[in-house]
């Protein structure tokens, strides 16, 4: 009983030393940066915390995939807008918004993973989906082709109808019908 407690403080000991050193590590962050935003880095930070705080979440309890999802989007989104702010990614905010579907799919992964113990389609055909989305758009968002989103949707609506289908006869090779395994 009495190791049970020295256990659970030394965990208690371990998680407060890693908070305060990550504030710390933060504030002292902050003062050595010249010309950078510090609202942005803060923001960053901010978004870095919350998905810890998730992540701690998923692991305190059990089986909690969902927690996992939003710990790996908000981790993501957070090095992702710190690496903006240090200027080490060039890009405006109004160009990178494509890549919240990119981060979400991302987060997809580990999050079915975590769930079901394996890789399932139930879970990477959405993922999938989400990063090729956002890949197509930010494509565009860059101005990386010449012409435009609504060109390219009047004239290759084809071959987004096939690809929309092929996405279908995946899922329904996936999913057996009356098998718990499937799901």
């Amino acid at each position: 009983m009495r190791h049970e407690f020295k256990r659970r403080l030394a965990a208690r000991l371990i998680f407060f030393s890693g908070l305060l050193l990550t504030l710390l590590g933060c504030m002292f962050l902050l003062g050595t940066m010249a010309g950078i935003s510090r609202i942005s880095v803060m923001t960053a930070f901010f978004f870095i915390i919350i998905g810890s705080a998730c992540a701690f979440f998923a692991v305190k309890l059990n089986k909690r995939s969902l927690y996992l999802f939003f710990a790996t989007f908000f981790i993501l989104v957070g090095f992702f807008l710190f690496l903006s702010s240090l200027r080490i990614i060039p890009m405006a905010l109004e160009n990178w918004w494509p890549s919240v579907s990119v981060f979400a799919g991302l987060a997809l992964i580990p999050s079915g993973w975590h769930f079901y113990g394996i890789i399932k389609i139930r879970y990477m055909v959405p993922a999938a989906a989400f990063i090729i989305l956002g890949a197509a758009l930010l494509i565009f968002s860059l101005d990386m082709v010449t012409f435009s989103f609504k060109q390219f949707i009047l004239n290759w609506w084809p071959l987004l109808m096939a690809v929309a289908g092929l996405i279908l006869l995946l899922v329904s090779l996936g999913t057996k019908s009356g098998s718990k395994d499937s799901e």
